[in-house]
């Protein structure tokens, strides 16, 4: 195979690209079978999956009913993304990007379809009151970082991520190319958590929900196989010392639960349609 690709005139989807996720990646969108999508009983019906883009909105969930806004009440369905469950002609109805998470909002007359995670937070936040400021400064505060994260997540996942886990070959280049990057990135939020206690300001926001399941797991050596230790994830102090703050949090702690289909048998709920589903064995796990 020669090291020198030369990129075609027009580019024509013809073989698969192979690495993980081939058989769900495709040069279109749009559905591939019919399916309808459950409708559970409470307010707010969520189709996901526990990855970190998932996970931030269980954990806004689980915050706001921590809190006491008990009208956050919520079914969250598994979606298996390695499936193609996400190009379903239901969930397409709900996410014509077919992508995860994607939520139903049925708590007024007239049901509201929300994608993309950012988008899922803010809608929630401002409908409850929580977890976003309403000063001018730290509102502005608050959105500049969670649009932080929606920008530069993807060239930790789909870059660094990709190429240093899960394509089909090592690319120097590629890797050396987002690892810089995704270094760069730590950097930033390093510097601003040795000034701040939350990414905010002193009030934890939907900010550090967005951040947290991307660069908190990552600094912990939680993605990416031996990422953390790549990138030498020790050397972030103060992006540490928030990150374990954070997961010690129960609500965080079951946010990350539900709908995770990896890891231990009791950091799994694959799915969530009460308070309840999070049994005795888990709940002292989670208080532990």
């Amino acid at each position: 195979m020669s090291d020198t690709y030369t990129p075609p005139k027009v580019w024509v989807w013809n073989k698969a690209n192979g690495g993980a996720f081939a058989n769900i990646n495709r040069p279109t969108a749009g559905a591939t079978h019919e399916k309808a999508l459950p409708v559970g009983t409470h307010p707010f019906q969520l189709y996901s999956l526990a990855t970190p883009n998932g996970q931030k909105v269980t954990i806004l969930f689980e915050e706001l009913l921590a809190a006491g806004h008990t009208g956050a009440e919520y079914d969250a369905w598994l979606i298996k993304i390695g499936e193609g469950e996400q190009f379903g002609s239901g969930f397409v109805e709900v996410n014509p990007n077919s992508k995860i998470p994607a939520l139903m909002d049925r708590s007024g007359e007239t049901p509201i379809r929300v994608f993309e995670s950012g988008a899922i937070l803010l809608h929630l936040a401002e409908k409850f009151g929580a977890f976003v400021p309403t000063d001018p400064a730290k509102r502005a505060e608050c959105l500049s970082w969670l649009f932080w994260q929606m920008g530069s997540a993807p060239f930790l996942g789909g870059g660094f991520g990709h190429f240093y886990a899960y394509a089909p070959v090592k690319i120097e280049y590629a890797i050396d190319r987002y690892a810089m990057e995704a270094k760069r990135q730590l950097d930033v939020l390093d510097r601003r958590l040795a000034e701040t206690r939350y990414l905010a300001g002193d009030d934890y926001t939907i900010a550090d929900m967005a951040v947290l399941p991307w660069y908190g797991a990552l600094v912990k050596g939680w993605t990416y196989g031996d990422a953390g230790t790549f990138l030498s994830g020790h050397e972030y102090t103060n992006l540490l010392r928030w990150a374990d703050e954070l997961f010690a949090r129960p609500a965080v702690k079951r946010g990350r639960m539900v709908n995770r289909m990896t890891g231990e048998p009791h950091e799994q709920l694959r799915e969530r349609h009460d308070a309840s589903d999070f049994d005795t064995r888990t709940q002292d796990k989670l208080e532990g």
